[in-house]
C-alpha cells in the first residue's frame, strides 16, 4: 500500500508555513465543532507534496483516526477520470467529440427536447441536432439531475426512479437507455446542466473499448499510474482503511448515512460518481495533469489532449452561471468559472468567490472532496473528508482562500 507523503518543507516550496498553520487550525475548529468527523488535506509545489495534514476521525463510533493511506468515496471527482478514459479512444482515433453519441449508443437516434408544461403532461418536440460526445463531457447535453427539483424534466427523472441517477437494480446499459428515453431539457449545446452525462460517457467508453467501464479504467489508468487503491469496490484487505461516511443534520452536526455500495462489485457502474480513492492515488491523477498526460515515464495522453481537457468550452468565453440552465445554476459561487473536458475551468480570477489563478482546473464529490490543479503557481491540492452537506457550506472556498494565502511566490 503506497502512502502519500511530505516530500518537501513549505518555506522551500514557496508556502507560508503560518498560513498553513491557520488552513489546519481552521478546519480542526470544524472537526472540534463536530461539523466534520477528520479531513486530510494535502498542498503540493511543482509536484512536491509540501504540506499534508490529517487530523480528526475516520469512523467517529469506533474511534479510527484519519491516516494517510484512509480511502475515501470521491464521488463526482470520478468524473475527471471518466474524461480521461475516453480522451484515450479519441486519441486513438476509435472516437471523436464531435461524433453523435447515437453512433454507439442507439437509443439516443431521436432526441426530444421539453417545450412546456408539468409533469407527467409535458410536451416536447424533436432536438435542433444530436447528443454529441463533447456535450457529454462538457454537460451541455440537455441531460439533468431527477434530484434538482427545479424543472419539469427533474420530476420525469424521478417518477422513472432516477432521483439517485440510477433505478434500483439497474446496470449502466438499462440506466443510459432509460436517460435516452426521457425528454432533455434543452437542444444540446445550448445551456450547461450538471447531470448523469458522465454516466452516459461511462456507458459509451463501455461499448467503444468492448470491456465493463471498472476493467477498462484498471487496465488503462490505474495500472499505468499505480493508483492501486482506486476502483469501484474495496477489497478486504482495503475495507478497513474505508472513512465512514456522514451526513449533516439540520443542527449543523453530522451522523452517519449509507454511502456507495463498495463491498462486492456494483451491479451499476457509474462513470459520474462511483469510484473510491487513497490521497496517493488522487495525488498520482492530478501529477498526471499537471504534467500534461505523462507521470514517471509513463505517458497517457498528449500535452494537446490535457490542454484541450482542461480549457473552457463553453461558447464565447461564457461562465458557468450565464451559461448555465436556470434556476440551478444561478448561483455566485459558479461566477468566473467555465468549464472543459469534465472539469471545472477559473476563466475570470476576478469574479470568483475565492482567490483562484487564471486557468486552475479541477472537480469536487458531494462528500466534501475535491481537488485542483494551478498551472501558473504549479500548485496542486486535495482536501478530503467523508460529509455530504444539506445544502452549500463554505468548506471549499474557504480552503481555496488560505491555501491562495499560503502562496508567497
Amino acid at each position: 500500500m503506497a502512502e502519500l507523503r511530505q516530500e518537501a518543507g513549505p518555506a522551500e516550496a514557496g508556502l507560508d508555513p503560518k498560513m498553513l498553520d491557520e488552513l489546519d487550525r481552521h478546519f480542526a475548529d470544524l472537526v472540534e465543532a463536530g461539523r466534520l468527523p477528520g479531513f486530510l488535506v494535502a498542498v503540493a509545489r511543482g509536484g512536491r507534496v509540501a504540506h499534508l495534514t490529517v487530523h480528526g476521525l475516520r469512523d467517529v463510533a469506533a474511534g479510527l483516526p484519519v491516516e494517510a493511506g484512509t480511502l475515501w468515496r470521491i464521488y463526482s471527482m470520478t468524473k475527471p477520470v471518466t474524461s480521461v478514459a475516453a480522451l484515450l479512444l479519441v486519441e486513438e482515433g476509435r472516437l471523436a467529440l464531435d461524433d453523435p453519441v447515437a453512433r454507439y449508443l442507439p437509443a439516443f437516434a431521436e432526441p426530444r427536447v421539453y417545450t412546456g408544461g408539468p409533469a407527467p403532461d409535458v410536451t416536447t418536440r424533436p432536438a435542433a441536432g444530436p447528443v454529441l460526445v463533447r456535450h457529454l463531457m462538457t454537460h451541455t447535453a440537455g441531460l439533468t439531475f431527477g434530484f434538482y427539483r427545479t424543472h419539469p424534466v427533474d420530476a420525469l427523472y424521478r417518477a422513472a426512479g432516477l432521483e439517485s441517477s440510477v433505478r434500483p437494480g439497474a446496470d449502466l446499459a438499462e440506466t443510459v437507455d432509460l436517460y435516452a428515453s426521457l425528454p432533455l431539457q434543452f437542444d444540446p449545446g445550448t445551456q450547461w446542466n450538471y447531470s448523469v452525462a458522465s454516466n452516459v460517457l461511462g456507458r459509451l467508453i463501455e461499448v467503444v473499448s468492448g470491456q465493463p467501464l471498472d476493467t477498462y479504467c484498471a487496465e488503462r489508468i490505474f495500472g499505468p499510474l499505480g493508483m492501486a487503491d482506486t476502483g469501484f469496490q474495496v477489497g478486504d484487505e482495503q475495507a478497513g482503511r474505508l472513512a465512514e461516511l456522514y451526513g449533516e443534520r439540520e443542527d449543523g452536526g453530522i451522523e452517519p448515512v449509507p454511502g456507495l455500495p463498495l463491498r462486492g462489485r456494483p451491479r451499476f457502474l457509474s462513470g459520474s460518481g462511483g469510484l473510491v480513492a487513497s490521497a496517493y492515488d488522487v495525488h498520482r491523477f492530478m501529477e498526471l495533469l499537471r504534467r500534461r498526460g505523462e507521470l514517471d515515464g509513463t505517458r497517457l495522453l498528449a500535452p494537446s489532449t490535457v490542454d484541450l481537457m482542461t480549457r473552457n468550452h463553453l461558447p464565447g468565453g461564457a461562465d458557468l452561471r450565464s451559461f448555465g440552465s436556470r434556476p440551478a445554476h444561478d448561483e455566485p459561487g459558479n461566477d468566473g468559472v467555465g468549464f472543459g473536458l469534465g472539469v471545472s475551468v477559473v476563466i475570470d480570477p476576478d469574479r470568483t468567490p475565492a482567490p483562484s489563478g487564471p486557468g486552475t482546473y479541477g472537480w469536487s464529490g458531494v462528500a466534501t472532496t475535491t481537488f485542483w490543479v494551478d498551472p501558473g503557481r504549479d500548485v496542486t491540492v486535495q482536501f478530503m473528508t467523508q460529509v455530504r452537506p444539506r445544502s452549500s457550506h463554505t468548506v471549499f472556498r474557504d480552503l481555496r482562500r488560505l491555501v491562495h494565502a499560503a502562496v508567497t511566490d
